[in-house]
């Protein structure tokens, strides 16, 4: 399952917002390192689309999509030259496949550290930065005498002297102009800062009433990346109550359904992840794909004789196919298509699937 990381300096919140997804069971303290390994939770994705097809064909059960989490432990300034946690924390965040920043904002005097978002995004990009200007080079020095024989080595070399001029510059790689190519010659690196990014910028009560001059400034700095304010807190709260009670909390603030259903669904975008359909009187269920996958790559993610015999996939765009009312309907008005092999799913299609093993 893919995963996306919490990273941030201590104290911005990342273990609330880990139980804020997961209802609860990380260690939430108000001082440094109260995280030392990461903790791994499951959030499920809402998508409202799934329990409209579980009414229309009154199904029995429903089984939503999910994707993993990690709450890696706080950074700190020096944390590429081992301070902190050190080499630990960043490799919990090779680990991951998008990183999540947590920036403070929120003011409460029993909680040290600053309250500049920029301030946090500041140190962990340089610290970042730094960690895999460090890889580059010993990589690049390497590869330099090997590509002297191996010419197929040349465009390797040739992407981590731009990594290291980027990030000798200050500039993390996913803010850099790197090309399809080179991003796709420096991923057996595992670099930190060419993984996809979003930030979180943890609000107060106070800000969450007007957070445009709050988040302003952070949006303006990671151009291209989104940015999501929620009062981390009040999530996490709101996470350990009944769903009825869940809601009246949250409308009662007037924060509708809450940030995290939001910044869940963000991240399962972000990294790549898209869902399908299947539904009937037993179950509705969604399905996580890649974006980009073939309709038997799909089918796969059912089970691998899906994918090993598939001969079609009956498909019709979910909106459509709630429109019709029922797969009989739809097929009567000959909207469900028989799409082949090299048929590429697009997020909300509702699938089934013929084989033969």
């Amino acid at each position: 399952m893919e995963r996306f990381g919490f990273v941030g300096l201590p104290n911005a919140g990342k273990s609330s917002l880990y139980n804020a997804l997961a209802g609860g069971g990380a260690l939430a303290a108000p001082y440094a390192f109260a995280t030392t390994e990461p903790n791994i939770g499951v959030a499920r994705v809402p998508d409202a689309r799934l329990g409209r097809l579980a009414e229309m064909s009154a199904s029995r059960k429903v089984v939503p999509t999910s994707v993993e989490f990690a709450d890696i432990g706080g950074l700190v300034e020096g944390a590429s030259q081992g301070e902190g946690l050190g080499n630990k924390f960043l490799a919990g965040i090779r680990e991951v496949d998008a990183i999540v920043f947590v920036l403070r904002a929120f003011r409460d005097t029993d909680v040290p550290g600053p309250t500049d978002p920029l301030e946090h995004l500041r140190v962990v990009e340089v610290e970042l930065a730094l960690a895999d200007l460090e890889t580059c080079e010993k990589q690049v020095d390497k590869l330099r005498r090997t590509a002297k024989g191996e010419p197929s080595l040349r465009p390797a070399v040739a992407a981590l002297e731009r990594a290291v001029d980027l990030l000798g510059g200050g500039t993390p790689l996913y803010r850099g102009d790197l090309s399809a190519d080179e991003r796709s010659d420096l991923q057996p690196f595992f670099l930190l800062t060419d993984k996809p990014v979003l930030a979180v910028v943890n609000l107060d009560e106070q800000q969450v009433e007007d957070p445009g001059p709050v988040l302003a400034p952070v949006v303006a700095e990671l151009a291209g990346a989104e940015v999501i304010g929620m009062c981390v807190q009040l999530e996490a709260e709101a996470a350990l109550l009944s769903e009825a009670d869940r809601v009246e909390m949250l409308e009662g603030l007037g924060l509708g359904e809450g940030a995290w259903p939001r910044f869940v669904r963000a991240v399962y975008h972000l990294l790549g992840l898209r869902t399908y359909f299947t539904t009937g009187e037993k179950e509705s269920r969604a399905w996580t794909f890649r974006a980009g996958s073939t309709a038997p790559e799909c089918a796969g993610r059912i089970h691998t004789d899906f994918q090993r015999g598939f001969i079609r996939a009956e498909t019709i765009g979910c909106e459509v196919l709630l429109e019709q009312g029922s797969w009989v309907s739809a097929r009567e008005s000959g909207l469900v298509r028989s799409e082949g092999r090299d048929y590429r799913p697009e997020d909300g299609d509702v699938m089934e699937f013929r084989f033969n093993v």
